[in-house]
Formats: C-alpha cells, sequence, structure tokens
C-alpha cells in the first residue's frame, strides 16, 4: 500500500495496462467455441399407416386393448399367437349406386269410338268444307262483252299503240322526223292522206283476197303497222295484234306490200314529217272482202 502509494504516475499507468492485457489473452485462449453437426430430420422416417376397411353391418363389441390402429373396430380372427399385419391392405370400394327405377308407362286411354250418327255427321261436315274450298278455288266466269266494249276496247288499244309509236318517233325526231297516225287522226293534211291510202289497200286486197282463207272460211281482225316514206315507199310492215291465224296475217303483210309504192307526201306534210307510222285494224270478213276500221 505505501508501496503504491510510492510509485510514480507513469509506472502505475503501465502496471495496469499490462495487467488488462493479460485478462484479455486469457479469455480470449481459454474460451472455445464448438458449432454442433446437425442433420435435417428424416421425414421418410416418419409415417403413418391407415388401413380402410369396409362398414361392418353391425359393429362388434368394443375392444379395451387394441393391436393396431383402424378406421373402425374389427374383429381378429387366425391362428397366429402374436398379432401381425395384414399382408395387403383393403381397398375402398366404391358404394354402388342405385340403378334408377324404371317407371312404367301410363296405359294408353283408347279414345271413345263415335256413334253412328256422330261419324255421320263428322262426315257431312269434312263434305262441306271441302265442297266450300272448291267453290271458293273456282275462278269466276269471264264476263261476255257487248260488241260496243269490245270496239271501246279496241280503240282504246290503237290509241295506246299509237301513243307507243308517237314516242318512239319522237325518240328518232333528230335523224328521222317521224309521225304516228291512225283512224282517229283528225288533222285534215293526214287524215286526207291515210284515206286515199286505206282505199288503194283495200282495193288490191279484194283483187288478191287469199283463196286458202275462202277455203278454209277464215274469218278475223288484225291490228297492222305500216311505216311509209315521203316517196310512197314502205319501209317496214309488222303485226302488232294477231286474227290468231297466221294465213291472215302473212296475207295482209302481202296486200300491204302488193299496193306499194303509194302516193308521195304532199307538200304540206313532206315540210315536216319523212315517215308515216300508220296503225289500222284491217278486217277478214265472212263474205270474203277486206275491210279496215
Amino acid at each position: 500500500m505505501g508501496m503504491t502509494a510510492s510509485l510514480p504516475q507513469t509506472d502505475r499507468l503501465g502496471i495496469t495496462l499490462f495487467l488488462a492485457a493479460c485478462l484479455h489473452a486469457l479469455l480470449i485462449l481459454g474460451v472455445t467455441f464448438k458449432f454442433e453437426d446437425r442433420k435435417p430430420p428424416d421425414h421418410r422416417q416418419q409415417s403413418l399407416e391407415i388401413m380402410v376397411v369396409r362398414q361392418p353391418k353391425a359393429p362388434p363389441e368394443k375392444e379395451e386393448k387394441a393391436d393396431f390402429l383402424a378406421q373402425v373396430t374389427q374383429s381378429g380372427g387366425g391362428s397366429e399367437k402374436t398379432p401381425k399385419k395384414p399382408a395387403t391392405e383393403a381397398l375402398v370400394q366404391p358404394t354402388p349406386e342405385p340403378a334408377p327405377k324404371q317407371t312404367r308407362s301410363a296405359p294408353m286411354t283408347s279414345l271413345p269410338q263415335p256413334s253412328p250418327k256422330q261419324e255421320k255427321k263428322l262426315i257431312t261436315q269434312a263434305k262441306s268444307k271441302i265442297k266450300l274450298k272448291a267453290e271458293q278455288a273456282q275462278p269466276e266466269p269471264k264476263k261476255r262483252l257487248t260488241a260496243a266494249q269490245l270496239l271501246t276496247s279496241k280503240n282504246l288499244e290503237i290509241a295506246r299503240l299509237t301513243a307507243d309509236l308517237e314516242e318512239k318517233s319522237q325518240a328518232y325526231a333528230k335523224r328521222t322526223r317521224r309521225k304516228a297516225v291512225s283512224a282517229s287522226t283528225k288533222e285534215y293534211k293526214y287524215s286526207a292522206y291515210l284515206e286515199s291510202w286505206r282505199r288503194k289497200v283495200e282495193r288490191i286486197g279484194n283483187l288478191n283476197y287469199p283463196d286458202e282463207a275462202k277455203r278454209q272460211r277464215l274469218y278475223g281482225n288484225l291490228v297492222l303497222h305500216v311505216a311509209v316514206k315521203a316517196d310512197g315507199t314502205i319501209e317496214r310492215v309488222r303485226i302488232l295484234h294477231s286474227s290468231g291465224h297466221k294465213l291472215l296475217d302473212d296475207a295482209a303483210i302481202r296486200i300491204v306490200r302488193l299496193a306499194a309504192p303509194y302516193s308521195p307526201f304532199p307538200n304540206n306534210i313532206r315540210k315536216e314529217t319523212d315517215v308515216l307510222d300508220i296503225t289500222r285494224t284491217w278486217q277478214f270478213l265472212r263474205s270474203n272482202r277486206l275491210g279496215s276500221e
């Protein structure tokens, strides 16, 4: 104690540092660390054995001490004194589904047979319906037209054909100046020429009336279109409405061509028209003569 107090300050510090170094070296060299080598647990060695068996109809008596754990309680059997595990595991059998019950179809109820009176009434009703449908399907009989109605209808048809020719004439106006005329034309210069043309056709037609038409006693009317040029020659001839007999149609065309050439156009027509489209109805009469309307 007295010696420690007599040591100088620098010696005291050196001794303290030396003791501290010795203490640390002792601690470091004396204490050792050892790492434990732990292996991962082997899960394969841990297994759980399960045995599935069928559900018995009546459960056996409860066993106080069991040899093995199972899904249900079973009574052991066999000749072995020591308990042994079964060699094969019982397979789980699927529970069979109950077959669907076949429902018997209800017997077909027979329809009541009609009495003779009802049967006769049904047959009468069916015949009435068939007769009514047949009457509805039959077309209405065509009404016979009077002579005045026929004439009016024919005039309307001629007017329609004339208007059609007039329209076609206007379509060709840039190339050829045409004028459509008929029996209903009222303009004097055209009606006078048309009357002269008609008389000549009728005269030639009666002189050359077809003998075959006389022998077969063929009669009828037809509508003829004749295009006459300014010099009186024919540009074309065609049938607009047939008589129903080819012999009469051909005879009318032949007569018109035999009567050509016709008179040239007068100056009052020539200065505005190059071709006259004449539409006329011709009649092969029962008196074996040719007429016109």
